[in-house]
């Protein structure tokens, strides 16, 4: 089957709006894809508003200064660490 031809767009809005509205496989063969490794893409950051105890957050901060990092730095590497560690965990359920 012949694909159709992707359209241009005024936008990202626009080009967001038609991919809402359109199904890929029309306009891509994903058959004939390549991977493609982007090691320099960061990935997306949201802030968040996060209440913890003081006395916490200075034996973060004492950690951190320990290893020469950022102590948020080293609470996001805390985060992953556990999170990757519950994902295993219910994997083996």
């Amino acid at each position: 089957m012949k694909k159709k031809k992707i359209p241009k767009f005024k936008d990202e809005d626009k080009e967001r709006e038609f991919w809402a509205a359109h199904d890929s496989t029309d306009y891509i063969d994903w058959n004939n894809g390549e991977e493609l490794i982007m090691p320099n893409l960061k990935p997306s950051l949201k802030t968040i508003s996060l209440r913890v105890p003081e006395s916490l957050i200075d034996e973060l901060k004492f950690l951190a200064n320990k290893k020469d990092i950022p102590y948020q730095s080293l609470l996001k590497m805390f985060l992953v660490e556990r999170v990757e560690k519950e994902l295993k965990n219910l994997s083996k359920k």
